[in-house]
Formats: C-alpha cells, structure tokens, sequence
C-alpha cells in the first residue's frame, strides 16, 4: 500500500477545514506528518527529519538536521564547525545545518500510520493554541457558552473552542444548568495547562451584572453613566450605585430603561428571580447609605467615621424592610457603602434593634432553616433605652 504525498496534504486540509483552522497551521501539520513518515520510511537510526512544503507547486522537499559542535558526541545529530563550513560557510556553533535529502512522494502503510499519529498529535495541540489565543485577552469579558455536561458539583459549559469550568463558588444557586442550556458567563481567569487553557467562569460574580448592564446601557458605554459600585448574592439580590457625569442625565433611569426594559433583559440573562436595586451614588456617605438601604425609607443616620460603623434608624414598619429577607438588604448595603451598618427600629418611645442579625441570618441560610424559623429571627429583638443620636 502506497500513500502519495498529496493524499496526505488532502486529508489534513480537510480536517482543517472540519475544525476550522487556519492554512498555516494546517501546513504546519502536513510538513510535520511528512517528515515523519520519510524518517519512519527511508531514513535508518535516529536522525532529525524536517519536511519544507512548497504550497504553490505541492512539493514537499525534506532536509536532514545536525547541530553544529565542536566535538561530536552523536553522530545522529552533530556535525563539526569544519564539515559544517563546507555546506554553509556562515555556520557557527550551536546553529543548526539543513542538508537536503532526495525528494520522495510515495509512502508505506508503517509510514503512513506513522504521519496519522502526528496529525492528530499536532492537531490537538493546535486546537489547545488556538482555544488560549482566543481566550487569553477576554479576562473580565462576558461569552455565551452552552453547558456540555455537569461533573461532580462542576458544571462544563462549552464556549466553541474551549471548554470551560463552573465551580460551585462561581455558579448561581438558584439556577438549573441541564445540558444543552445557553448560558451568558464572566470570564474570570485564563490559564495554559499542559492539558491546554483552563478557563474559569462565573454566573455569580458581580461583574457579570456590570458587563450585561455596560451592554444593554448605551450611556454607560459612552461614559456619561459611571457604575460607582456593585454587590451581589448571586440569586437573590444585586445592589448597584450609579452617577451621571453629565448635568441632565437620569443615571437610575438611564438603567432602568423606558418601563424597566433594559433592566429586565439584564433580569433575563442572569435568570429572572434575581432583584437588582440600582441607587443613585452619593458622596456624602450619609445620604448614599440612606440611598443604599432602598426601598426602605429612614429616618435617621449616626455615623461613626473612624470605625466605619452606621446605626440607622427607620419607623417600625420599615424594619423587616431595611433588614430584608434573610438580613440581605442591610448586608448588601453594607457592603456597597463599606461601613458596618446596624438597624433599628422606633417603638413606645424606645429604640430597638434586630439582634445580631446579620449572622443569625447567615445561619439560617446556612442551615437552611424553614421561613417560620426565618421570622423568628426576626422578630428576636432586644430594647435599648440609649436615644439614638444624629
């Protein structure tokens, strides 16, 4: 059995062209085939085969390589400056010499076996190339993949030319990732592995929220709305303060969109059941924790500056409101503001605030407690005779 050289260049472009890779990447793998399988045919021990192909004539010319060193240690390999001289005199040592050898186009069944398993070597090495040069630079971006498969607690989203991983930490967990559904992620992370790129990616992240809203708002594209900050639990809730940097501009609005269309499609990628809270940003910290605890309305702040502590008080109507499901409102509008805000509420006359509730509600999340338990919780209140003070 006997393969012709332009069977060869014939097949791999068509496995090329099957996983869309470019023409020099594809001669790359026919000039490696090639050369395997001349060595493997015509070229006894083991010497280094190179395969140079003329893609304008389909003429491969193959060449011997010997490095070029003063003493020979392996013949296989190394020439001596002097002999080396003789085919090029610019030689120099530790350079390398290519002498032809004669021009062969047919090849047996060993040979050509041979050629196969570097195609597919050289092709899955390229695939793994080719899959990190078009991830490496889109850190911080948002793709759309597919999910592939779940692994373990792992979720496997194919993104084209790459598969990437969803851990646990990174997934939403109110979402259901059945094979096959289109998935909008955060890229967070690009790696190249021995194995190829590894990719991490989000559905968790608050930047995920961020990008879609930078993609649906043309005035955050544009700069004339500013995202000062973000917070998120992913599922559940997102806050996120916003600014105008032009006079005349509704930055919330802006967000919102006519009848809240821009900020339910950005709803619709991340699920549906999420809320998001967009507030106006305010540098005097009073009022932007005030804006931050939205919807509920407050009464009072007293800041403690120096240890970054808020006590905020709000009528007794609006407590469960401040505090939120689960202690979410109040903690999310912590973070947002990055001071350690307490909640308390105004009854006969006295102050009274949710004890500990910020832990207590992380706990019963944690344990997954039942809403009576939730309730609870909050109702567990403790009096303070203490005025509150602006």
């Amino acid at each position: 059995m006997q393969i012709e050289t332009s069977e060869f260049l014939a097949a791999v472009k068509q496995i090329g062209a099957e996983k869309d890779l470019p023409d020099e990447r594809i001669f790359e793998v026919v000039e490696a085939a090639l050369a395997a399988a001349y060595r493997k045919e015509y070229v006894e021990g083991e010497a280094h085969v190179i395969c140079k192909f003329d893609q304008e004539k389909i003429v491969a010319k193959y060449y011997r390589v010997f490095k070029v060193v003063k003493e020979i240690e392996n013949s296989e390999y190394e020439i001596t400056l002097k002999e080396a001289k003789k085919i090029n005199k610019k030689a120099k040592v530790d350079g390398n010499i290519n002498t032809p050898l004669s021009s062969k186009s047919e090849f047996g069944r060993i040979a050509a076996q041979t050629a196969k398993q570097v195609i597919l070597q050289k092709i899955r090495e390229i695939e793994k190339d080719e899959a990190y040069e078009a991830f490496k630079d889109k850190a911080g971006r948002v793709v759309i993949g597919r999910v592939q498969k779940v692994e373990g607690r792992n979720v496997l989203v194919d993104l084209g030319k790459a598969i990437a991983i969803l851990i646990p930490a990174e997934q939403n967990p109110t979402e259901d990732y059945s094979p096959g559904r289109r998935l909008k992620v955060l890229v967070k992370n690009v790696e190249l592995t021995p194995k190829g790129p590894s990719i991490l990616i989000s559905r968790a992240d608050s930047d995920l929220i961020k990008v879609l809203f930078r993609t649906e708002v043309p005035e955050i594209a544009a700069g004339v709305v500013n995202i000062k900050g973000i917070v998120r639990e992913a599922g559940y809730r997102t806050k996120m303060s916003v600014e105008a940097t032009e006079e005349g501009v509704d930055p919330v609005g802006s967000c919102v969109g006519q009848r809240g269309t821009r900020v339910q499609t950005v709803l619709n990628e991340i699920g549906g059941e999420e809320k998001i809270d967009i507030i106006l940003w305010d540098e005097d910290i009073k009022q932007y924790i005030n804006n931050a605890l939205s919807p509920a309305k407050v009464k009072e702040i007293k800041l403690n500056k120096t240890k970054k502590h808020a006590e905020v008080l709000v009528d007794p109507d609006q407590l469960s409101l401040a505090i939120g499901r689960e202690g979410r409102n109040v903690r999310l509008a912590s973070k947002l503001a990055q001071y350690e805000i307490d909640v308390y509420g105004f009854e006969n006359g006295k102050k009274v605030k949710s004890q500990n509730h910020k832990k207590e509600m992380q706990e019963a999340a944690e344990s997954k407690i039942d809403q009576t338990e939730i309730k609870e919780i909050k109702n567990n209140v403790s009096t303070d005779e203490t005025p509150l003070e602006k």
